[in-house]
Order: C-alpha cells, then sequence, then structure tokens
C-alpha cells in the first residue's frame, strides 16, 4: 500500500502543479483558439462560396444576353439580307423592263424606218416612172401646163 499511497499522492501533485500551471486554461485557450480559426476558415469559405455563385449567376446572366443580343443580330442581318435580295429582284424586273420597253422602241423605230424607206423607194420609183412616162408622151404645151399648174398648187399650199 505505501507505493500505492505515494502514487496517489504523486498523482495529486501532479495534478496541482497542472492546475498551478494553468495547463487546462492553456489547453482550453488552444482548443478554443483553433475552433475559431476553424470557424473563420468555413466562415471564408462560405464567403468564398458566394462570390463564385455570385460570379457564376452573373456570367450565366452575361452569356444569356449575349446569345439574345447575337440572335438578334443575326434576325436583323437576315431580315436586311432579305430585303436586300427584294430590292436586287426589284432592280433586275425594272432594268428588265427598261431594256425590254427600250427594245420594243427600237423596233419600232426601225419598223418606221423600214416603212418609210419602202415609201420613199416606191415615191422615187413612182416619181422616176411618171417622168419617163410624162417625157415620153409630153410635149411642149403640155409641159408648160403642167408647169403652169404645177406652179399654181405650189403657190397655193405655201400661202
Amino acid at each position: 500500500m505505501d507505493a500505492s499511497f505515494w502514487a496517489l499522492v504523486s498523482l495529486i501533485l501532479f495534478l496541482a502543479l497542472l492546475a498551478y500551471l494553468k495547463v487546462p486554461g492553456m489547453l482550453t485557450k488552444s482548443l478554443d483558439d483553433r475552433a475559431d480559426k476553424i470557424r473563420n476558415e468555413l466562415d471564408e469559405a462560405r464567403r468564398l462560396r458566394e462570390e463564385a455563385q455570385q460570379l457564376l449567376a452573373e456570367y450565366q446572366r452575361k452569356r444569356k444576353d449575349a446569345e439574345k443580343e447575337a440572335s438578334e443580330v443575326i434576325a436583323a442581318a437576315e431580315h436586311e439580307a432579305a430585303g436586300l435580295v427584294a430590292e436586287a429582284r426589284q432592280k433586275t424586273d425594272d432594268y428588265v423592263k427598261r431594256r425590254t420597253a427600250m427594245a420594243e422602241q427600237k423596233i419600232a423605230l426601225a419598223e418606221a424606218e423600214a416603212v418609210n424607206e419602202v415609201r420613199q423607194s416606191a415615191i422615187d420609183i413612182a416619181v422616176s416612172a411618171a417622168q419617163t412616162i410624162i417625157a415620153d408622151k409630153a410635149d411642149e404645151k403640155t409641159t408648160g401646163e403642167l408647169f403652169k399648174s404645177s406652179v399654181a398648187e405650189l403657190k397655193e399650199r405655201l400661202n
């Protein structure tokens, strides 16, 4: 029993020494400091996570806005392209109509010129034939009368 007694006394003295040196307070303080540190790290991790979620939401919003803007630009470009195609088609139709009208006018003019040439040729042939016939059949008296009647007719037409 003597050894047990001294072991008990040693234990009590050791515990008293630990209490006197405030070892339990230091352990508690160390554990509290570590708990505070872990709590701060958890708070920092939560804050960083929230920031990351906000950034993610902002980037997703920006992406949606960019997609919307891109689709609007594409729609505007398609609309403009359709307008340009319609305008080009209209201009082409107008050009074809103008060219057709010009060709028809040229054809009509050529027809009129051809008719006039035929008439002129017929007149020239008729005048030539008439001159030949009159020259063959006319004497001086008839020629003089024709000349006088032609001059009179010309005066009448000029007045």
